[in-house]
């Protein structure tokens, strides 16, 4: 067994290293560095891929670490976010009601791990789907972890009520939660970001959407990232409506 062989799996498992410190990180209620451990162990994600295929050593053992490796960091990290947001409102929720905690309260945050559940099942299908090698079918389990990890800090840093008034509401965060389970499941393709070809013709949509992405990362900070994400989804269905109209 080469050691240039397991440079690819060395960097999946640092992509779990970050999930973990991650999860230190929302457990202490510090969402901030759980959200940037989370982006390093995407980007690793990313360069574990690479490097497997810049050094020819793509292997079963490499595809299943970087599945359990992703559960981590894209699946049991953000679920213990909402579960920490849920947590925090429904509390909120409770003394302002009843003055107490009712046992409908208490089990309503374990509600969040249903993104857990969502990006388990999500990246057993990848394994086996054939279809998604230049592009995706539903969410990639990483984007929906940023939609989630960018939640806290949107209600930190927004300073817009009415979005804080939203993300204060334990329904509403239900119901983000079930759409993430959905959408990383669901029957959407999402069109490709790479540039294969240098022809506007062909790239005109990726290249749109990389604009509005810096738009609305540099006009709405911590917001944008959620409405970037949002947008990749919509932007995708109505390609897809489009397509099917030609």
């Amino acid at each position: 067994m080469s050691i240039k062989s397991q440079i690819p799996n060395l960097i999946t498992l640092l992509n779990l290293f970050s999930g973990c410190i991650a999860l230190v990180f929302v457990a202490q209620g510090q969402f901030e560095w759980a959200f940037f451990f989370v982006c390093l162990g995407i980007f690793l994600d990313f360069f574990d891929g690479f490097f497997a295929r810049l050094f020819k050593v793509q292997s079963e053992l490499g595809l299943q670490l970087d599945s359990l490796a992703d559960m981590v960091t894209s699946g049991v990290v953000p679920g213990y976010v909402m579960f920490q947001l849920l947590l925090k409102t429904s509390g909120e929720q409770a003394v302002i009601n009843t003055h107490s905690w009712d046992n409908s309260v208490m089990l309503l945050p374990f509600l969040g791990f249903v993104i857990t559940l969502g990006a388990c099942f999500r990246l057993a299908n990848f394994n086996i789907d054939t279809r998604q090698t230049d592009s995706f079918i539903g969410l990639p389990t990483p984007a929906n972890a940023l939609f989630i990890l960018s939640l806290p800090l949107v209600l930190q840093h927004s300073g817009i009520a009415f979005i804080n008034t939203l993300l204060h509401n334990p329904y509403v965060l239900l119901a983000i939660t079930a759409l993430s389970a959905y959408v990383m499941n669901a029957e959407i393709p999402l069109f490709s970001l790479k540039i294969k070809q240098f022809s506007w013709s062909k790239n005109a949509l990726q290249v749109f959407f990389l604009a509005l992405s810096v738009v609305l990362l540099i006009v709405f900070n911590y917001l944008g990232l959620p409405l970037v994400i949002a947008t990749y989804v919509l932007l995708s269905v109505i390609n897809n409506l489009f397509l099917k109209k030609k």
